[in-house]
């Protein structure tokens, strides 16, 4: 990708916008009433406004973006670098790999009380404060669910897809991001991805779709984030400095917190459950890792990522042992990206004798 057109551009944001106007007049179809209607209400005066996000994008595009000083531009030069990755590993000709610095809208997080759950999402302004992100909270979990609005790392759905402005564009994790981003895009066009989207509108509820979308597109953007750090700026990401607090195993606590968590909940002890993972929250605080709200929103979010010590689904484990039987990258995302439904993946796997 060297000096995109305007055109390209604005043909990638046209699509995007008209799946935005589909999302606004569906996504309320199958709740006009309850629970939903009540959050869509409390909402609706903070919500990311989508249209005027990917109007404004589109028709000020700058120069440094798609111009001939494009390569100038640590935002653009990174996509090149992937673009390049990408391509040499046989995925993607289109959209085009394009990443934008900026602020992502925050996502409200929706769960039962009574169990962990990912039911409901909203797209929230950008712009809000944690003052207004903890009212939005009180007044969801007023109406007897657990809710929590999100700092997302970065957002697929526009065009370019933007990547948080808060995140050093030399951070792996950033180019982890950006990788991520964009290949949900690229899916959106292929079967998993639009079933994905399906689900996103109200129309067709699949949660174990949702695990298998966001747990593929990290696994393959770790592989891209990996190849680019090694190509470009000699680095290992298996070298690179650890995370953890003074040995602190963040990971094994979490997962422990969240298996409590549920022993409490499936045992109807709600109270309990909420005030375990309060105590647990300050207890990863005094350890150096800062979690401004630890519910069961907060698992039913980070439980989506197979990879995460939030999850509970074998979905992760399965993906890993496809990714085993594939020889490449490319035969991997092959595979995978025709994918409606978690049954294939099970039965893509039955191809392949297991280890005894």
């Amino acid at each position: 990708m060297k000096n995109l057109s305007r055109f390209q551009m604005i043909t990638m944001g046209s699509i995007l916008i008209l799946v935005g106007v589909i999302l606004l007049f569906t996504i309320s179809i199958p709740c006009a009433r309850g629970i939903h209607y009540q959050i869509n209400r409390i909402t609706k005066p903070y919500a990311f406004d989508y249209i005027s996000w990917e109007l404004q994008t589109l028709s000020s595009l700058p120069d440094d973006l798609i111009g001939v000083n494009a390569e100038k531009t640590p935002a653009v030069r990174i996509s090149n670098e992937m673009a390049t990755v990408f391509r040499d590993n046989g995925i993607g000709a289109f959209p085009p790999v394009l990443i934008e610095i900026g602020k992502p809208p925050k996502l409200l997080v929706i769960s039962p009380r009574d169990r962990i759950a990912y039911a409901d999402r909203f797209l929230l302004s950008q712009n809000l404060d944690v003052k207004e992100m903890e009212r939005i909270e009180a007044k969801v979990d007023s109406l007897g669910a657990s809710s929590l609005v999100v700092e997302l790392g970065g957002f697929g759905a526009v065009c370019p897809p933007v990547v948080n402005d808060n995140l050093s564009l030399t951070n792996a994790n950033t180019l982890n991001i950006a990788a991520e981003e964009w290949f949900h895009q690229y899916l959106a066009f292929r079967p998993l991805g639009f079933r994905y989207f399906l689900d996103s509108v109200g129309l067709r509820q699949d949660p174990e779709l949702i695990v298998l979308n966001e747990t593929f597109a990290g696994m393959v953007s770790r592989e891209i984030d990996a190849e680019v750090l090694r190509r470009y700026y000699e680095v290992e990401k298996n070298k690179l400095p650890a995370n953890d607090s003074q040995g602190f195993d963040f990971y094994n606590e979490m997962s422990e917190t969240r298996k409590v968590a549920d022993y409490y909940l499936s045992h109807g002890r709600i109270i309990e459950a909420e005030h375990y993972m309060e105590k647990r929250r300050l207890y990863f605080i005094a350890n150096g890792y800062y979690i401004r709200k630890l519910n069961q929103a907060y698992f039913a979010f980070h439980g989506i990522y197979g990879e995460s010590p939030s999850a509970v689904s074998p979905i992760y484990h399965d993906l890993q042992q496809l990714r085993a039987e594939c020889p490449t990258l490319h035969c991997f995302v092959s595979r995978v990206e025709k994918m409606t439904s978690y049954a294939e993946l099970l039965s893509a796997l039955e191809e392949y004798p297991r280890a005894s």
